[in-house]
């Protein structure tokens, strides 16, 4: 049977409205919070609002770009319309960067957790855990989207469960308790390490929030783009407001924030205080399905990416292949390599990888957050208004307002001692990447913002 021309048109609404929810919550909200609270105090909140609200700049955006034009190439293909071919090319390979790094990164996270069970080697287990998603990504695009609705539908009901348990645990309607909310200014103030720390916070936070937008990548292979992706970006509001800044709000009112510590859930430490027994053995569940949702969705929206950028001439020709379920499976293997060689590199330097992958990776996407606002505010001018499903709320103000807003975070990981280094190194990615860029075009690759517009609006086939 010869391979399809185009990529499986196989998730349905409800993959893609479970793809959307769960995107944004991963082990950087169970697990990463803690840290935020740490080096924040009781007003880490803010951080999660402040950084919500440009994620919701960001996904109405998109979502405004995506309705006018799906397309599997998403905002590397926006970005390449808009500001030209070194910025669709910068977006593609910056967002596959991120999303390799973070594939090995969740997958030793992932190992980490499971030997809360189990006494095996973590390489094993690591090992495991790859095989697996890989496998999932290789059978059909079906096959990932049913896995996601799952794993998407788990982090929910823990999150929606832990929301109503905590505020009957802080409003006093809970057993021997009384209302109280004096945790919030009590030990050493509502901002005891300063107003800098919310914002300095903000680089992992935007860590913890990415995701929202692989909806608008995963949309081109679903029967209606347009209303998928629509209502997508349309209901990211309540999710960033309710799951992120309502939980960290109840984690501060019930655990003082001084006793969070990085690298544990303070999750477990709110379950813990509020007396529910085998928190720690159901909070490690809830984790663990988070990194594997993430894990999943890192080798999917990786591949897609690959698959664009060869469609582009700006990868090699074989990642374009597809399998006879419209799979891109030279594209997913090379990023699983690229996943396996990011676990060696975890395990070469244990002790730093955590923080690093972080930070560095907040940067990274920072930039392909900066491209997205510049190209909506640069297309939209050029956009016949019949063909603006979603509109970008009070433009230009607003999209002018994330890109200031995105441009102050890479200012303050600058002035900041701790970042500093990760913003210098993902600054020179980026240099890296444009250069590639130069070369790749001299050498007749790539694909001109001209020449993509001769292409049909859902890309996704062999030429």
């Amino acid at each position: 049977m010869s391979a399809p021309a185009q990529l499986q048109k196989g998730l349905k609404q409800r993959h893609l409205t479970m793809i959307a929810i769960g995107g944004v919550i991963g082990a950087g909200l169970f697990v990463g919070s803690g840290s935020v609270i740490k080096t924040t105090g009781p007003g880490a909140f803010l951080s999660y609002l402040l950084t919500g609200l440009l994620i919701i700049l960001v996904m109405r955006m998109l979502g405004e770009m995506a309705t006018a034009n799906p397309s599997t190439g998403s905002f590397a293909d926006y970005s390449r319309r808009a500001l030209g071919g070194w910025a669709g090319f910068s977006v593609a390979w910056l967002y596959w960067y991120f999303w390799v790094i973070v594939v090995g990164f969740e997958a030793v996270a992932g190992a980490g957790i499971l030997t809360f069970w189990f006494d095996a080697p973590l390489w094993l287990l690591s090992l495991g855990l790859m095989l697996l998603m890989t496998a999932t990504n290789l059978v059909s695009v079906g096959s990932y989207g049913e896995f996601e609705y799952w794993f998407a539908g788990i982090k929910v009901v823990a999150i929606v469960a832990f929301l109503v348990l905590g505020t009957l645990f802080v409003v006093g309607l809970w057993p021997d308790k009384d209302f109280d909310v004096s945790l919030m200014t009590s030990q050493d103030g509502f901002l005891p390490l300063g107003v800098g720390a919310v914002f300095s916070s903000i680089v992992v936070v935007v860590f913890s929030m990415v995701g929202a937008e692989i909806a608008t990548v995963a949309a081109a292979e679903s029967d209606d783009p347009e209303r998928a992706i629509a209502k997508a970006t349309q209901s990211v509001i309540l999710r960033v407001a309710t799951f992120f800044v309502g939980s960290a709000v109840l984690l501060v009112l019930i655990v003082p924030w001084k006793e969070n510590e990085p690298e544990v859930s303070p999750f477990v430490l709110a379950f813990g205080r509020m007396g529910i027994p085998y928190a720690d053995h159901i909070m490690n569940a809830v984790v663990l399905t988070a990194v594997l949702s993430c894990l999943n969705s890192g080798l999917y929206t990786a591949s897609r990416m690959l698959f664009v950028l060869a469609e582009r001439r700006e990868a090699p020709a074989r990642l374009v292949a597809l399998s006879s379920r419209g799979v891109p499976v030279w594209a997913i293997l090379f990023s699983t390599v690229i996943g396996f060689l990011s676990v060696i590199a975890a395990y070469v330097s244990p002790d730093t990888v955590f923080l690093f992958l972080l930070n560095s990776s907040g940067a990274v996407i920072l930039f392909v957050y900066l491209l997205i606002a510049l190209s909506q505010l640069v297309l939209r001018r050029r956009t016949p208004d019949d063909q603006l499903v979603v509109r970008m709320w009070l433009f230009p103000g607003l999209t002018l307002v994330a890109i200031v807003g995105i441009l102050a975070i890479l200012v303050q990981m600058g002035l900041t001692k701790d970042t500093r280094s990760q913003l210098l190194l993902s600054l020179l990615s980026f240099a890296v990447v444009v250069v590639l860029y130069l070369v790749t075009r001299a050498r007749g690759g790539s694909v001109s913002p001209d020449e993509l517009s001769e292409q049909p609006a859902s890309t996704g086939g062999r030429r």
